[in-house]
């Protein structure tokens, strides 16, 4: 590709309020380039198309309503209608930093690359909640592993949030699948499949929101674990042992508190070592107490919630003949 024109696809549904952030960020930014912004409305009963008219001077936006269809197959109808060559695929719930899109074109000027995936960060006006479960989801010692860091134990697999992907590629794989949460690693593995390589853009993050309480984060770590029980029937050459570590954990930490009632403490004392970690390092991160207690509640919730979702997938999934769409509906959405 000799040079690139990029295009922000971000599908909205009903969030009107994090729009406004997002382009108040977009507006910001000290890119010097031409961009465009794609707004998809996916069946939202209460639209943005007011907040989008307030910027259509400052911005280059397009802005399409649809039916409901969910978030991959708004985002392929976006990249159809927009006019770059290279897409960049956010999650409505960010804010840019400014230097973000230098950051971006700096990369590919480097080392082009097809696609690729930015980290995540907490923004200082997050909430404490909202902050321990963005450590939650990025940390080093949680399931998030090693998302947002340098450094990765295999190929990074990038995340609809905060990901790039070139028209040439979507035109490759036709773009997300019809399943949510995990149309992103899906598309991951159907690119490796492809022949194509993808790269982390460390420099290049997000301020990712994550507007959930304590429910809905048990409900999305949840939908994870189920969600990567079919990913591993699908593309069976990427699964791991690894993903059985929150089942694990789960079990032994029930196992824990039967033992230490029982009078034996030794697997309860490693366990207070792993949180004590967890404090510390997100003590470290945040410059909060408060934060770091919160931290041990969002680990605990991720680790149950995808360990349980993990373990009910991959137990219905090896006995039963039918397919993962009937089994479990609710986890995919119908292609508009």
């Amino acid at each position: 590709m000799d040079r690139w024109h990029f295009s922000f696809i971000i599908p909205v549904y009903n969030r009107p309020d994090e729009i406004q952030e997002l382009l108040e960020s977009m507006v910001q930014m000290d890119y010097k380039g031409d961009f465009e912004v794609v707004i998809i409305e996916d069946g939202s009963t209460k639209t943005s198309e007011k907040v989008v008219d307030d910027f259509s001077d400052g911005l280059q936006i397009s802005y399409y309503k649809k039916e409901n269809t969910g978030p991959g197959d708004s985002r392929n109808y976006g990249m159809k209608k927009a006019r770059g060559n290279y897409f960049i695929v956010l999650d409505s719930d960010c804010i840019l930093p400014p230097q973000y899109l230098n950051e971006v074109d700096r990369e590919l000027g480097q080392d082009f690359v097809h696609c690729f995936g930015g980290a995540d960060a907490a923004h200082h006006s997050f909430s404490n909640v909202q902050k321990a479960i963005n450590y939650a989801m990025t940390s080093l010692w949680t399931t998030g592993g090693i998302r947002g860091r340098k450094k990765t134990l295999g190929k990074f697999q990038p995340r609809s949030f905060n990901m790039g992907i070139s028209q040439e590629l979507f035109k490759k794989t036709k773009g997300f699948g019809s399943i949510h949460p995990g149309e992103d690693p899906d598309l991951t593995f159907r690119i490796w499949k492809a022949g194509y390589r993808t790269r982390f853009f460390p420099k290049a993050f997000v301020y990712h929101k994550r507007r959930i309480d304590w429910g809905k984060f048990h409900t999305q770590v949840k939908k994870f674990g189920m969600v990567r029980g079919i990913l591993n029937q699908w593309h069976p050459e990427t699964a791991k042992p690894t993903y059985w570590f929150p089942t694990c954990f789960m079990v032994l930490l029930f196992t824990s508190m039967v033992l230490m009632i029982l009078g034996w403490w030794y697997l309860s004392v490693l366990f207070g070592l792993y949180f004590l970690l967890v404090f510390m390092d997100s003590l470290f991160m945040n410059k909060s107490m408060i934060v770091a207690l919160l931290s041990i509640v969002a680990v605990v919730v991720q680790f149950f919630g995808y360990g349980l979702g993990f373990l009910k997938s991959t137990i219905l999934l090896n006995f039963n003949p039918k397919e993962p769409e009937t089994v479990f509906p609710n986890l995919f959405f119908k292609k508009g």
